[in-house]
C-alpha cells in the first residue's frame, strides 16, 4: 500500500486549481426561467407514480402556472423596452426636429419645428409637432432649440 498513489484533487485543503476555476466560472443566476419550469413539469410527468398519477386538476393548474410565467417574463421584457423608449422620447420635448415629408405628387419637403409633446399610440411613438403627429423613426434632425437672444 505504500506505492499506491493516492490522489488529493478533491481533498481540503489540496483542492485543484481548475476545480476552483470552473466552480467559480458558473454563472450566479439561480433564478427560474419559463424553460426550467417546463422541463420541471415534463420530469414530474415522466417520473409520477403509476399507482397515483397526477390528476387533471393539477395538471392544469401547473399549466395555468406555466402561462402565467411565460406572460409575466414577457411583460416585464416590454416594461423595460417601454421605460427605455419613453426616457428618450420624453427627452425630445422643448427640441426642434426635422423630418422628410412626401407630397402626393412625390415630392420630397423637409420640414421642421418644436416639439410640444410626445404621443403613443398602438405601440408607435410619435412627436407632436404643432398639430402635427411624426413617428419617431421619421425624424432626421433633433437639435436643442436656439433661444434668440433679447433686443435682436
Amino acid at each position: 500500500m505504500a506505492n499506491e498513489i493516492v490522489s488529493t484533487k478533491n481533498r481540503w485543503p489540496y483542492y485543484d486549481a481548475a476545480n476552483v476555476q470552473s466552480a467559480s466560472a458558473k454563472p450566479k443566476d439561480t433564478s427560474l426561467g419559463k424553460d426550467d419550469f417546463l422541463k420541471i413539469l415534463v420530469e414530474q410527468l415522466k417520473n409520477q407514480n403509476p399507482m397515483e398519477p397526477l390528476q387533471d386538476k393539477d395538471y392544469i393548474a401547473q399549466m395555468a402556472q406555466f402561462s402565467s410565467v411565460e406572460q409575466l417574463m414577457n411583460m416585464a421584457k416590454e416594461m423595460t423596452a417601454l421605460r427605455t423608449n419613453l426616457g428618450f422620447a420624453s427627452g425630445l420635448i422643448g427640441k426642434d426636429v426635422e423630418w422628410i415629408e412626401t407630397t402626393a405628387a412625390g415630392e420630397a419637403i423637409a420640414r421642421s419645428g418644436t416639439v410640444s409633446s410626445i404621443v403613443v399610440r398602438d405601440g408607435v411613438q410619435y412627436v407632436k409637432v404643432g398639430d402635427e403627429n411624426i413617428p419617431v423613426d421619421r425624424l432626421s434632425s433633433i437639435t436643442d432649440k436656439q433661444e434668440v437672444p433679447a433686443g435682436e
